[in-house]
This record gives C-alpha cells, structure tokens and sequence, in this order.
C-alpha cells in the first residue's frame, strides 16, 4: 500500500536514492541541490544504505568520480545544480561517450552571470546536447517517480546512457507537496540489482574505458550513441508501463492536458506546467479552446508526439525558461518548431520567460496565450522571439 508524506522535491529524490541503495554516491554540495547529498551522507551514517558517499573538492571531480565508479560497475548517482553542472561539462560527454548508466539529479538553476541562484533551465539545457537522457518534472511525485524510472531505463542493454532526471530549483526542489511513496521493496525489486555487462573489476575480461578514438571509428561511435537514444524511446515506455502497474501513475514522453478539442496550445517543461494548467481551466471556463502539452522527457526528443499532439490546432506558443541566443529563440522553441516544420500549418510563437526566478503567474500564462491569438488573427508571426514578464 502507498505511504503518504508530506516531502519536498530535494526529500522526494533522496527518499528514491535511499530505496535504490546505490553503491557509490560521489557530491559536492551546490545550491539548490545541496540538500540531496546532505540526506544521503546522513542515511550512510545511519546504516539506512550501504552506498560508499564520496565528498569531493568539485562538481568536475564528482562527475570523474561516477566515471570511475560507474565503469568500475558499480551503480552510481549524483546531484548537481546551474554552474555545478557546468563545471562537470567536460565529464558529461566522457560518461555519455563512454554508455555509463549512471544516474543524475539535476535541480535546475540559472547559470552565472551576472549570479542568480533561483530557477530556470540554463544549466540542463546546455547540456542537452551531451548525450544523456533528460526526463524533467512538474512536481515533488514526479521527481520521485521520474528519478526511480531513470535508473531502469538508463541501465537497459539497449540504452546504456547517463540520465538526467531534472526539477526545478526552490520551486520544486524546496516546497513541500503531499506525495505518494512506494515500499522499499517495491522500488528495489522494480530497479533490480545492476549487473554490467563489461566493467573494468571484471578479472574475466579485459576492458579499455574511454580510449583514444581515431578519425576511423569516432563517427560510427557517435552513431552508436544516436541509435542507443533513439532505442530509450521505447524503453522509457516500457518502464512507464511497469511503474504504471506497481504505483498506479501513469507517464509518457509527453502529457497532453484539455488537448482533445483545443484549438491553440502551449508547449512547457517543468513547474510551470502547473501554473499553466490553472491558467487553461480558467479559460476553458471562458470559453476559449486552449490546452497544453507538457514535456516530460526532452531527450530523447519526442518528436513524433509533439507532432500528433499539435496535429489539429490553428497555433502553438512554446515557452522556453532558457535563453537560446539566436534568431530562432530557445532551446525548446528551436527543436519543436523544427518537429513541426513541413508537417504543420500552425502558427508558432516562441517565448522566452522566467529567466533567474522571475515569477510566472496565471496571468502570465494568460499573456502568453493573448499574444498567440493575436498572431494567429493577424495571420503570421513576428520575426525572432520575444520575452514574457520583463520589468517595464
């Protein structure tokens, strides 16, 4: 039977890590993740796990660690924030390079400068493009549910790539919602025990991890990396179902809300979905067809469930709480008008919000959604990208 607490984002994910008793968790301690690294330090001088914490002097020297640990086959987490993650970039492209499955919290947080230590996607966004899965959530039950699931999916014989499970710093991470826990026994018969394949305390086999890779096999390393996320769609679906049956919540590469019959839509990731979901409710109310398609997981890219979610409507705003510094707009915006181009006659708005923990309300929500009906009357849309919520 489910237990019931009351926890925060930071208490949720430590609670995750707990029952999955990994064996090795090197940290260093980043605001807003700080927290999560403190729990598990404390849980291993209870006796709660019998995981091996490793304090180290930095975030780059963390991500080595998991290399090290990970390849050596053991299973490894971490934790990190905004220029925590940045500090490991190099290390990111060495696990991902490397098919590691280690596991990583990331609690999202502006990257310096000038310095902001409050939320929006900088961090992880950069990162998207380092090979790792990223799977993001809107609350304290989905960072927990997501965190579980990423440890499965990440250490599939068809994946085996890093995962970031993601949620949004102080806003997530700190509030303290009602959450619905599995039992110990569950969570640990649903992750199993890690098995490697090939790891470097293998005294049967003789491995290299992360060698030189000349001109003649790079590429084709690369290609591998793109067949093994394309394979974590599935998975990823697979898991879904098998958490699905054991918790009763069910997820998938995107969650659709008031789409059956809306005519405009908001693509969002993270807390903010929330915020937009009260927005469209009292919309709804007002008669306006509006609904919302969330993003759960962001790599791999769900292409195709973006395109059939926006199938019908007359046009779309995507909400980016990162800055892409281009003409196209941000991360999101640029990878869901790319889905959408050739397949879809909507109208498409990009816009940048929430940068440094500026406060996204329902009227915000409501702003957004006024300037696509705006554009979509006037039958195009301005050029480039624009800002929500910037001081007057």
């Amino acid at each position: 039977m489910a237990i019931r607490e009351r926890l925060s984002g930071n208490e949720a994910v430590s609670i995750a890590i707990k029952q999955i008793n990994p064996d090795v968790m090197p940290a260093f301690p980043i605001t807003p993740s700080t927290e999560i690294p403190q729990f598990i330090s404390s849980y291993v001088a209870n006796g709660s796990v019998d995981t091996e914490f490793i304090a180290v002097e930095s975030e780059h020297s963390a991500m080595s660690a998991c290399i090290g640990s990970q390849a050596a086959g053991a299973r490894t987490v971490t934790a990190t924030s905004s220029c925590g993650l940045a500090l490991m970039w190099e290390m990111l492209y060495v696990a991902a390079s490397s098919r590691l499955p280690l596991t990583m919290c990331c609690i999202n947080r502006a990257l310096t400068g000038p310095i902001n230590i409050n939320n929006d996607h900088s961090d992880s966004m950069g990162a998207r493009d380092a090979g790792w899965l990223q799977i993001y959530a809107e609350n304290a039950q989905e960072a927990y549910d997501n965190y579980i699931q990423c440890v499965r999916i990440a250490e599939h014989p068809d994946v085996q790539l890093p995962a970031m499970a993601c949620q949004d710093g102080f806003i997530t991470s700190h509030a303290v919602e009602n959450i619905l826990l599995l039992e110990d026994e569950k969570v640990k018969a649903f992750v199993g025990e890690y098995k490697p394949e090939h790891y470097l305390l293998n005294a049967k086999e003789s491995v290299s991890m992360g060698p030189y890779d000349i001109a003649n096999y790079y590429m084709e390393h690369k290609y591998q990396q793109k067949v093994a996320l394309d394979n974590a769609k599935k998975v990823i679906m697979d898991v879904a179902a098998e958490f699905e049956a054991i918790s009763g919540r069910k997820y998938g590469m995107i969650e659709e809300y008031r789409m059956e019959d809306a005519e405009y839509a908001m693509v969002i990731i993270g807390s903010s979905a929330g915020t937009a979901k009260a927005a469209i409710d009292e919309m709804r109310e007002e008669g306006k067809k509006v609904g919302l398609v969330k993003i759960r997981v962001y790599r791999p890219f769900p292409e195709e469930e973006i395109v059939k979610a926006l199938a019908n409507v007359k046009g779309v705003v995507v909400m980016d709480k990162a800055e892409g510094y281009n003409s196209v707009g941000g991360p999101l915006g640029a990878d869901t008008k790319a889905s959408l181009y050739g397949r879809s006659k909507a109208v498409v708005l990009n816009i940048v919000y929430g940068l440094g923990g500026r406060d996204v309300r329902v009227e915000s929500i409501k702003e957004a959604y006024d300037r696509l009906f705006e554009a979509v009357e006037a039958g195009c849309v301005p050029m480039g990208y624009d800002y929500l919520g910037l001081r007057k």
